[in-house]
């Protein structure tokens, strides 16, 4: 069992050099003053998190312009949960956090420094463990040796690099701003510097990609020994540069050959000893990622900056994504006594919480689902008995139709006290997971 007390702080860094054609990330270039502005803003929401007082120190100036985008009445189940707490303390005293995420965007093209004091704050309000993993996503474009140096002495322990192709052709056609040989120095200043557990992305099914050129950068992402490898298939998402201009690329591989894709890349990579754990992750032995588990295993984390979402004692909620309107709530003000009502008003009732959006207290059925969709992303599963310890029930009492459907299909396997997909559940995991929502 989990300790239940263990913490996972995700912090989002919304900045990069340009858009990729096929990103729909909260994502876009900035100036140097809106970069530092923000991350301003960013320790001050930690800060804040930490004093328990997100929820209610926000400038009284503010709510009558903002609170047409809160939920009043999801924005209680946040009320309720603080109050257990008295309101006073920080809510988070006895966690301890053994994961911090940065993610983006791109969070190196920020200066380095700026990444240390965010780490920083999060060590001064929050019982970070010795033995915590922090990792930091970075573009290979964007990495020298005095960033790496100051990462490491920030505690950031491993590198998760958005390679996506080890083809120079493809990464200039995704409009990548670096090549493969700038990622080899990218990697060499990395491993230099003392990282040694580090993640590559990679993506399958590009315009114009076929089976054997697939297995090419496959196989030269596999001869550089990392020690993490995450692979995704490419989604045309609505909006992006991709698909309003997708007739200007080369065909896109079909659904059958994107299948094909997914199961070499399965078999290629057990072969050179990654244990997939996960339906688009695999790992060397003890090389699995900490953050991305607890989210699927849903462990309390919480996220900072724009659209980060975060899951504590079952109550979920989102920050706004606004990227303005996130600064001037955090940083209209600042100096000025009355910027922090919390002092002396504590009718939380009558405040506006307005960093926050899509605040809901779960209910058992919504963990349940939960549960269950985020659990058939792993390998290995449901464990049945980690089911009825969480709430009390057996899992055949709730889900025992869909659960018999999905083996009679082929979709589910039942092994032992776990149930996980098959490889043809897999191939449709959606379709399976879907039937548990």
């Amino acid at each position: 069992m989990k300790n239940n007390n263990e913490l996972g702080i995700y912090i989002h860094i919304p900045f990069c050099v340009h858009k990729c054609i096929y990103c729909d990330f909260l994502s876009s270039p900035a100036d140097e003053k809106t970069r530092k502005r923000y991350v301003k803003a960013l320790i001050r929401e930690i800060n804040l998190a930490a004093e328990g007082k997100t929820n209610s120190c926000i400038n009284k100036c503010n709510n009558e312009s903002n609170n047409t985008i809160i939920d009043k009445s999801n924005n209680k189940a946040f009320k309720k949960n603080n109050k257990k707490s008295d309101n006073k303390t920080n809510n988070h005293g006895k966690d301890i956090v053994t994961s911090i995420f940065i993610g983006g965007g791109t969070p190196s093209v920020i200066d380095a420094s700026d990444i240390k004091d965010i780490i920083e704050a999060v060590r001064h309000n929050y019982n970070v463990s010795d033995e915590a993993e922090i990792t930091i996503e970075c573009n290979p474009g964007t990495m020298d040796e005095k960033k790496a140096a100051i990462y490491r002495q920030a505690g950031i322990n491993r590198i998760s690099f958005g390679l996506q192709s080890t083809n120079n052709n493809e990464l200039r056609m995704l409009g990548r701003i670096h090549t493969y040989e700038q990622f080899l120095e990218s990697l060499r200043i990395a491993e230099e510097a003392g990282f040694d557990n580090i993640n590559i992305d990679l993506m399958s099914a590009l315009p114009g990609q076929t089976i054997e050129s697939f297995r090419s950068v496959l196989n030269t992402a596999i001869s550089l020994e990392m020690q993490h490898i995450s692979v995704y298939s490419l989604i045309v998402e609505d909006g992006t540069a991709l698909s309003e201009n997708i007739d200007k690329y080369p065909q896109i591989p079909s659904d059958e050959e994107d299948r094909d894709m997914y199961h070499m890349t399965k078999e290629i990579l057990a072969a050179a000893g990654y244990e997939q754990y996960e339906i688009s992750n695999y790992a060397k032995k003890g090389y699995e990622c900490r953050h991305n588990i607890k989210y699927w295993e849903r462990c309390n984390y919480i996220g900072f900056g724009i659209g980060a979402a975060s899951l504590y004692d079952n109550i979920r909620y989102t920050n706004i994504s606004d990227i303005n309107r996130y600064m001037d709530i955090l940083l209209n003000n600042e100096n000025n006594k009355d910027y922090c009502c919390y002092e002396k008003n504590t009718r939380q009732s009558d405040d506006v919480w307005l960093l926050r959006m899509d605040v809901e207290e779960l209910s058992k059925e919504d963990e349940m689902s939960e549960y269950m969709f985020l659990g058939l992303r792993k390998t290995k599963g449901i464990d049945v008995n980690d089911f009825k310890e969480k709430f009390g029930c057996d899992i055949y009492d709730v889900y025992d139709k869909q659960i018999k459907d999905n083996i009679a299909a082929g979709l589910l396997v039942k092994n032992g006290d776990y149930l996980y997909l098959s490889q043809r559940g897999i191939d449709i995991s959606n379709t399976v997971m879907s039937d548990f929502i």
